[in-house]
C-alpha cells in the first residue's frame, strides 16, 4: 500500500504543534519552579498544585479517552460475538471518576500527597511500598502498549505507514515533551489534544451513518436486525460481563494518573469538581466510537474497496475504527480521524509515563535508594524513568494483541492487588502492615492461579462456568472481583486479629517484627511494655 502523503503531512503538522505546545509548557514549568513554595520535583509531578479546574477536566478526560478507549469500544460493538451491550467502557469510566471524586479525592488531596503510594509509605514503610510499585508499573507498561498498538494499526491502514514506524514516532514525541516539562507539558498538550479528538470524532459520525454502504440504517434498527450490533447478554455470560464492568469501574481508582490530576488541584473541593465534571465528558466521548462500530457491523463491505470477507472474518476486528474511517468516509475525513486517534494516544501515553516515573522517583529512589539526592538529581531520575517506561511499552506494542484485551489486562493487577490496599489505607484505621502483606500475597497468588490467556498462563483454579474454546480456557465467573474481595477481607481480618492479639497480650510483644504496635505506642507517648525480668530489675533498683 502506497503512503498517503497528504495525510502524512497533516499528521506531521499535528505532531509539530503538540511539540511546540509541550516546549512552551516546559518553559512555564521553569517559571513556576521559581514562584512555587514547593520543590522542583513537586512542580514536575503535580504542577505546583496550580492546575485550574478547566485544564484539570480536559487533561483528566484526555488521559482516560486513550487509544484503547476509542478503538476498544468500536471493536466490541462491531464484534458479532459481543455488541453494544458489551461496550462497558463509557459507563464504567464515568462511574470510576464519580467514585474517585466522592470517596478518594478529598482524603488524598487534603493530606498534600505527591503520589498514590505516599499513604502506603507513611503507614507501612518503604519496603512494602516498593512491592506495590511492581503491579502499578506493569499495568502502566501494558496501558502504554495498548494505546500505542491502537495508533500503529490505525496509521498503517489510513496512511499506509508501517505500524512499527508509527509506534516509534508517536512514542518518541510523547517521551520528548513529557521529558521536558513534566505535568505542565502533559496538561497543556492534553487540552489541544482533547479539542482535536472531540471535533474530529464527532465530525465523522454523519459521514459514516450516511455512507452508501450503510444507507439502510432504518432497516437495521428494527427488532429483527437490531441484535446484529446491540448484542445479547446471556445468563451464562453475566458473570464475565459484571467482572469486566467492575474491573474498569473500580480498577481505575488505583491508577496514579488519576491521583496526579487530583493532587495537582489547588484544593480538595477543586479536585472533586474536576473528577465529577470529567465523568460526564468521558461518557460523551465514547459515543463516536460506539456509533462507528455499530455502523461498521451493519455495513455491506462488498460495496467498499475493502471487499469481502468482512473485517471480522479476516481477524481485523481490532482495527475496525480505522477501517471504517478509511472505507466509509471521504479521504480528507479519514486523515482527521487518524489525527484524533494520535491525539488520544499521546494524551494518555504522556500521563502514564509521568505517573510511573513519579512513583519510582518519589517513593523508591528518594526514600530508599538515595535519601540525600538533590533536586537536580531527582529531575534526571524522573526523565530516565520516563524513557525506560516508554521503551518498555513501545516494545510490547509490537506484539499486536487485541486492543480491548490489552485494555482490560492493564487494569487487572491494579484491581486485584492495589485497589483493596488503597481502600484500607485511606478509609480503615485498623489496617496495618501484617494485614497488608497477607492481602497482597493472597491477591497475587489467587490471580496467578486463575490464569490469563493473553499472557499464556494456564489456569490452575477453574471457577464455575469455565469454557474451553479453541484450546483456550476462558473463565466466565467474576473471578477478578472474587480475588479483589478475598484480598480486601484478608487485609481487614488479619489486621484486626493481629491488633487484638498484641493489645490483649495473646501474642508476645517481641513477635512484633515490623514494629507496628511499638511505633503506635511511641507515637502516642506510651511506654512500651518490658519483659517481666527487666521490670523486676528496675523495681529493685528504685527500691
Amino acid at each position: 500500500m502506497a503512503v498517503n502523503v497528504p495525510g502524512l503531512v497533516v499528521v506531521v503538522i499535528f505532531y509539530i504543534i503538540i511539540l511546540v505546545i509541550g516546549i512552551w509548557a516546559s518553559r512555564k514549568s521553569k517559571k513556576a519552579e521559581k514562584s512555587c513554595a514547593g520543590t522542583k520535583s513537586e512542580v514536575t509531578i503535580v504542577g505546583g498544585r496550580n492546575i485550574s479546574v478547566l485544564v484539570g477536566v480536559f487533561t483528566t478526560t484526555a488521559t482516560w479517552v486513550g487509544g484503547g478507549y476509542i478503538l476498544g469500544n468500536a471493536e466490541v460493538v462491531y464484534s458479532p460475538k459481543q455488541g453494544l451491550i458489551w461496550a462497558i467502557g463509557p459507563p464504567a469510566f464515568a462511574i470510576n471518576l464519580i467514585l474517585g471524586g466522592l470517596f478518594f479525592a478529598k482524603p488524598m488531596r487534603s493530606k498534600c500527597y505527591l503520589t498514590m503510594l505516599d499513604p502506603f509509605q507513611h503507614r507501612y514503610g518503604n519496603m512494602f511500598t516498593a512491592t506495590l510499585l511492581l503491579p502499578a508499573l506493569v499495568s502502566d507498561i501494558l496501558w502504554v502498549a495498548c494505546i500505542l498498538a491502537a495508533l500503529g494499526g490505525t496509521m498503517s491502514i489510513i496512511l499506509g505507514l508501517s505500524s512499527a514506524v508509527s509506534i516509534i514516532i508517536s512514542a518518541a514525541v510523547s517521551i520528548f515533551y513529557t521529558f521536558l516539562g513534566g505535568l505542565y507539558s502533559v496538561a497543556y498538550t492534553d487540552v489541544i489534544q482533547f479539542f482535536f479528538m472531540f471535533f474530529s470524532l464527532f465530525l465523522c459520525i454523519p459521514f459514516v451513518v450516511l455512507s452508501p454502504a450503510v444507507a439502510d440504517v432504518s432497516v437495521h434498527l428494527n427488532q429483527s436486525n437490531v441484535n446484529s450490533w446491540v448484542g445479547e447478554l446471556k445468563l451464562a455470560d453475566a458473570g464475565k460481563w459484571a467482572d469486566e464492568m467492575l474491573l474498569l469501574a473500580l480498577g481505575g481508582l488505583a491508577y496514579q494518573a488519576l491521583y496526579q490530576r487530583i493532587l495537582s488541584a489547588a484544593s480538595s473541593a477543586q479536585a472533586q469538581i474536576t473528577c465529577l465534571a470529567a465523568a460526564g465528558v468521558v461518557f460523551i466521548m465514547g459515543i463516536p466510537s460506539i456509533v462507528i462500530g455499530a455502523m461498521a457491523s451493519i455495513a455491506d463491505w462488498n460495496q467498499t474497496a475493502y471487499g469481502l470477507p468482512p473485517p471480522f472474518e479476516r481477524g481485523e476486528a481490532g482495527k475496525i475504527l480505522p477501517l471504517a474511517l478509511q472505507y466509509l468516509t471521504p479521504s480528507w475525513l479519514s486523515v482527521l480521524g487518524i489525527g484524533s486517534v494520535a491525539a488520544a494516544v499521546m494524551s494518555s501515553v504522556d500521563s502514564i509515563l509521568l505517573s510511573s516515573a513519579s512513583m519510582f522517583t518519589q517513593n523508591i529512589y528518594k526514600t530508599t535508594l538515595r535519601k540525600q539526592a538533590s533536586e537536580r538529581e531527582l529531575q534526571w531520575v524522573i526523565r530516565v524513568a520516563i524513557l525506560l517506561v516508554g521503551l518498555a511499552g513501545m516494545g510490547l506494542a509490537f506484539k499486536g494483541e487485541s486492543v480491548f484485551a490489552l485494555w482490560l489486562l492493564s487494569t487487572d493487577l491494579l484491581y486485584c492487588i492495589i485497589l483493596p490496599q488503597l481502600i484500607c489505607v485511606l478509609h480503615l484505621i485498623c489496617a496495618n502492615s501484617y494485614g497488608a502483606i497477607c492481602g497482597y500475597i493472597v491477591g497475587l497468588l489467587l490471580r496467578l492461579l486463575s490464569g490469563d490467556s493473553i499472557l499464556g498462563i494456564p489456569p490452575v483454579l477453574l471457577f464455575p462456568g469455565w469454557r474451553e474454546e479453541d484450546g483456550v480456557i476462558t473463565q466466565y465467573f467474576p473471578y477478578r472481583t472474587l480475588v479483589m474481595l478475598c484480598s480486601l477481607i484478608c487485609i481487614i481480618t488479619v489486621s484486626k486479629m493481629v491488633e487484638v492479639g498484641f493489645h490483649q497480650r495473646l501474642i508476645p510483644q517481641s513477635w512484633d517484627l515490623l514494629r507496628v504496635f511499638k511505633k503506635k505506642k511511641e507515637d502516642q507517648g506510651e511506654e512500651v511494655p518490658l519483659p517481666q525480668g527487666e521490670e523486676n530489675t528496675i523495681l529493685s533498683e528504685r527500691l
